[in-house]
């Protein structure tokens, strides 16, 4: 369950709230659906206990009351802190293309950022090192000379490739998170914000890099094709970008139960084609376990050739 907790403004509905939130956690929904509803009564614009509330009722079986709540929830909140949006397309048949808000990212890992090199260490995470192995492989004893490290996080994927770069630059939507990476030291340049809005003002002050990584950041972007077109306009002639992503069977891109989007090989291959890069490489891998099942994934590897290069 999200744990995102911010104040009703009341005391006694903040207690129940927190006393809701401990019930559903040890599997008691019943008795948390009763005290987020006496949270609702006295404080019924209080949109994460709406959140809650539509969360238990999943549990509970009770989906018509589920989609009610997460409806009530972005209605009080349509910037979407919760993630409203990713519930009701997973339980409505809603459009899942702009469901995923920038509040609601931003939201998840500042309060992940603390516990979150534990958490992922739990999940035996392997991305960067899988990065480093597939940019290694592929162009063995070069060091470059700037990286950009996408969704860089609390750092993992920065400190991986750290001694294969001169200068790392990093840019992240959590500001938590950046507080995180920045106390590694690891970074030359650290950056908070969106990354599409980043690329665009990087390639208008002319910044180019000969390496860029994402790892597992693209589970957070529904279509591909805008973002490997904005890496496309700040690589440089031969330039490597490198990057994972979690898929499925099909060929598009679909919302899965732990709200992250999965791509399909066909959509990743069509956004880095119609990026002007050159795939070099798609490869079936698997960067984390959960419910102790690898989760399915891809390492991609693409080029800019010198003849799109700007």
């Amino acid at each position: 369950m999200n744990s995102l907790l911010t104040s009703s403004g009341d005391l006694i509905a903040d207690r129940r709230y927190r006393f809701g939130r401990d019930f559903a956690g040890r599997g008691d929904f019943a008795a948390a659906v009763d005290l987020f509803v006496q949270v609702l009564e006295i404080t019924p614009a209080f949109a994460p206990a709406w959140f809650a509330l539509g969360e238990v009722r999943v549990k509970l079986g009770d989906g018509a009351g589920a989609i009610a709540a997460f409806r009530r929830a972005l209605a009080i909140d349509p910037h979407d802190h919760c993630g409203a949006a990713l519930q009701l397309a997973l339980l409505a048949s809603r459009d899942a293309t702009h469901a995923m808000s920038h509040a609601y990212v931003r939201a998840l890992f500042d309060q992940y950022a603390p516990s979150f090199d534990a958490a992922l260490q739990s999940l035996a995470y392997e991305g960067p090192a899988r990065l480093r192995a597939a940019v290694e492989a592929t162009r063995p004893d070069v060091v470059f000379h700037r990286m950009l490290d996408l969704g860089c996080g609390t750092g993992l994927a920065g400190k991986a490739l750290r001694t294969q770069v001169r200068h790392l630059t990093g840019i992240d939507l959590s500001p938590m998170m950046v507080a995180q990476a920045r106390a590694k030291r690891i970074y030359d340049r650290l950056e908070t914000g969106d990354l599409v809005q980043f690329l665009a003002t990087e390639q208008s002050n002319c910044g180019v890099y000969d390496l860029v990584v994402a790892a597992d950041v693209f589970v957070y972007f529904f279509d591909l094709a805008p973002v490997a077109a904005a890496v496309a306009a700040v690589l440089c002639p031969s330039g490597l970008f490198a990057f994972t992503v979690e898929t499925h069977s099909g060929a598009g891109v679909e919302l899965g139960e732990k709200l992250r989007y999965r791509h399909g090989a066909e959509h990743v291959r069509s956004a880095i084609d119609a990026a002007g890069l050159c795939v070099r490489s798609i490869s079936p891998v698997a960067t984390r376990i959960e419910a102790n099942e690898n989760v399915p994934g891809l390492l991609g590897l693409a080029v800019r050739l010198e003849a799109t290069a700007r």
